[in-house]
This record gives structure tokens, C-alpha cells and sequence, in this order.
């Protein structure tokens, strides 16, 4: 089923993406894009509701973004890595959606 928002992940990501380093748990680093984030950040729950996420997040566009697991490294480029510790759905069905990841600095 296509919508009026089909796309739209790709639009942001264009306009608001940047290339970060992407390095699996054990495997080689990758160049990807995606949207990093220090402030803080709301998610859509379940219930339709939201909620604030308080760590630093990356918002990573499908398909890319099913790749990436927790424990894998991102390096946004701004002299921090950090772990991927948490992934949440953005609320939206379509196949190009983006994925939250919840990030922890580890240096």
C-alpha cells in the first residue's frame, strides 16, 4: 500500500542527513547517512502517545537502518563515538521509515 508520506524519510535525510561512520559489532566501518542528534528527542509509542528520549539518538533510513544492531559504533564525526543501545520504530509503516537509535557516548 503506497501513501502521500512514502518518500518522505528520503526527502529528510537529504535535507537533514549527514554521512556518519557506521562500524558493526566486529566488522568494518561504513559510510551511511543519517540524522545525529544530542537533544533530546520525542518518540512515538504503542499507544500513540510519546515519549522523551534523553541520550543522543540517530535516525537511520530503511533499509540501511535494519542492518544496524545494538553494540554497533557510530562516529557522527564530532570527535565522540558511541554504542548503539536501543532501536525505536518512528511510527511510520512505510518501507523507506526512519529508525531511532539510542546511542551511548563511549569516548
Amino acid at each position: 500500500m503506497t501513501s502521500v508520506f512514502d518518500g518522505l524519510a528520503g526527502v529528510l535525510n537529504g535535507v537533514f542527513g549527514a554521512s556518519v561512520t557506521w562500524t558493526p559489532e566486529g566488522g568494518s566501518a561504513t559510510a551511511i547517512i543519517g540524522v545525529f542528534r544530542e537533544a533530546p528527542v520525542r518518540v512515538a509509542n504503542e499507544d500513540g502517545g510519546e515519549y522523551l528520549l534523553e541520550m543522543p539518538t540517530i535516525q537511520i533510513q530503511r533499509p540501511t537502518a535494519d542492518a544496524v544492531q545494538t553494540g554497533d559504533g557510530i562516529d557522527p564525526g564530532n570527535s565522540k563515538t558511541y554504542r548503539v543501545e536501543a532501536r525505536h520504530a518512528s511510527g511510520s509503516p512505510a518501507p523507506d521509515a526512519f529508525v531511532i537509535f539510542e546511542l551511548e557516548q563511549i569516548t
